[in-house]
């Protein structure tokens, strides 16, 4: 990996080149992999099943092209700048529309970057992908600190509230006194933090998750719908399947050692692009591979993992937001209980349901993102 930025505040061109060696290395590991004993039946009931890594290790160790991603990476511009004494890297793509809306595309765990790539040119060149010259936005896809190239994290404390404030500098920097955010999982928290965080000039966010839980007022729930009561359920499978969260928010690091260690052990505990195994997840195994690769080439897991504990443990009391909010809930993906998100968010304007789709949309149904951001940020008609 290669970058010009030669001052705290500037931002410079970086193109991505996974030295051969580490491509090497990788292909050594896979080959010598060693799977687990086979739980009984290797289905999903126990966790990620060794057919599934079998296949998955072969697909990566003979036919996947990271050479490909690569490239497809570079496509776009990609740059690095520093924030807070943090090395931060985006891709910044304007469009060339005059009155484009600046747009901040915030991204998953386990995901990164890398989710939003189909999702670029419809948003920046929308007359070319169907939609009209108002629809178009000026695209901005950061790594969060500890994701990808954004890297390395050397001190504590790196929330969400964080990565908000660090956001909205870098807008500024890049030029940009009036901007949106688009957020998914921990993206989603982020953008929600930019609405608290009220920054001059802020158009509001547009995410796929809301976390807004019961109180305990039993009035909440005179008001749910069926579609509330099968999310309630959804929430109640997730946190059965989980486990994740809790090794994050307890013992990101010890975790994070074996994952460092072995390619096929961080396939493993991403087993979340699948959906934990469940049959309703699209995102595909080429997709997967390059999401895993990534994470293993810039060795981030340690890092990534840490936000589940910074946020368990930043004493930091709820707030209510009153940003202008859109919410946009897919069929197998945590479900946003509008009842809850109400009370926690006070200024939903927007919200819309999808039959297909999952935790990883952008990269599952990049297109209904798309039309449903020029809808929310559109001009009012």
């Amino acid at each position: 990996m290669s970058s010009d930025t030669s001052s705290s505040t500037a931002i410079g061109r970086f193109t991505i080149e996974v030295p051969q060696a580490e491509l090497d290395d990788l292909a050594d590991r896979l080959a010598r992999t060693r799977l687990p004993r086979p739980a009984p039946g290797d289905d999903w009931d126990y966790g990620t099943p060794n057919h599934y890594l079998a296949a998955m290790v072969e697909r990566w160790r003979t036919t996947f092209d990271w050479r490909a991603q690569e490239k497809r990476m570079n496509a776009v511009p990609n740059y690095l700048t520093e924030i807070d004494g943090q090395t931060v890297h985006v891709v910044h793509v304007p469009s060339a529309e005059a009155d484009a809306t600046p747009l901040l595309l915030l991204h998953t765990y386990p995901g990164s970057f890398a989710e939003f790539l189909d999702m670029i040119g419809p948003l920046t060149d929308p007359v070319a992908h169907g939609g009209r010259a108002q629809d178009a936005f000026s695209v901005v896809v950061p790594s969060m600190p500890g994701f990808g190239f954004s890297t390395p994290v050397a001190d504590r404390g790196w929330t969400m509230a964080r990565v908000a404030r660090t956001y909205d500098t870098l807008m500024r920097r890049l030029g940009y006194e009036s901007y949106g955010a688009h957020g998914s999982d921990g993206g989603a928290m982020v953008a929600r933090e930019l609405g608290l965080l009220d920054p001059p000039g802020f158009l509001g966010l547009h995410v796929l998750h809301l976390f807004s839980f019961p109180s305990g007022d039993p009035s909440e729930f005179e008001r749910l719908e069926p579609s509330d009561y099968a999310g309630l359920e959804h929430m109640q499978w997730f946190q059965a399947v989980g486990g994740y969260n809790q090794m994050n928010g307890s013992r990101p690091q010890t975790v994070a050692v074996g994952l460092a260690d072995s390619p096929v052990g961080q396939l493993a505990y991403n087993e979340l692009f699948t959906s934990f195994g469940n049959g309703t997840s699209l995102v595909g195994e080429e997709q997967i591979l390059t999401q895993v690769s990534l994470y293993w080439f810039t060795n981030t897991m340690a890092t990534a993992a840490r936000y589940h504990f910074e946020e368990a443990h930043s004493g930091v009391e709820p707030r209510v937001s009153a940003a202008r909010t859109g919410v946009q809930v897919f069929a197998h993906d945590f479900q946003t209980i509008k009842v809850f998100a109400e009370r926690d968010n006070t200024n939903i304007v927007h919200w819309s349901r999808h039959e297909r789709g999952g935790h990883f949309a952008a990269m599952e149904e990049p297109e209904a993102i798309v039309a449903d951001l020029r809808v929310f940020f559109g001009p009012v008609e």
